[in-house]
């Protein structure tokens, strides 16, 4: 772990390899685990307010759980994240073929909002905790994702320069560079 600014990050971000391989997982972080994607409360403002123009790109199931739950929701653990269509996709998710897409994302891409996702999607696999004081950055672990781990390494990509736009999305670009410079550090032993 190393200090960046008001952010403590692991250096699993730097030294771990990962490129999504969708052909491979099929986007399975938006289909499985237990918990819509996390949101900060500014997020859940920008939801409410592009749902409208978001609703036609998604599927019936996941218009009718943002209808029944509202555009995000208050998780078990008291977190905001998105809601989920019967405990398991998340409601914004799309397919094209059997490969979830995030509408959302949709919508940005053929320039009906401005806003391209939550961050908390768009910095995948890295997860950031808010403390009172500080930030946490860490590289999260998941099963479903072997295979971005052994294209990463194939394609030799370090997870921080894979969510690139997403850190600096997050963190602006001042910390992205010092974030590169760590980097180029430790690569040189210093």
């Amino acid at each position: 772990m190393f200090q960046l600014g008001k952010t403590i990050v692991s250096e699993d971000i730097l030294e771990k390899d990962f490129v999504c391989n969708l052909s491979a997982c099929h986007g399975a972080c938006c289909v499985d685990g237990d918990a819509g994607a996390p949101l900060s409360k500014e997020e859940t403002k920008i939801l409410e307010e592009i749902y409208p123009k978001v609703k036609p790109f998604l599927r019936k199931e996941g218009i009718e759980a943002i209808e029944k739950l509202g555009t995000w929701v208050v998780g078990t653990d008291q977190d905001l994240e998105t809601p989920l269509i019967d405990n398991k996709d998340c409601a914004y998710v799309i397919f094209d073929g059997k490969t979830a897409l995030c509408g959302i994302e949709q919508a940005y891409n053929q320039g009906v909002i401005n806003w391209k996702k939550p961050v908390s999607c768009h910095l995948y696999p890295i997860r950031v905790k808010d403390f009172s004081e500080f930030a946490a950055v860490n590289y999260d672990r998941w099963d479903i994702c072997s295979y971005a781990c052994t294209l990463g390494k194939e394609l030799q990509v370090p997870v921080y320069k894979f969510v690139k736009e997403a850190l600096i999305r997050k963190f602006g670009e001042d910390w992205y560079a010092e974030l590169e410079k760590v980097a180029e550090d430790l690569k040189n032993g210093k």
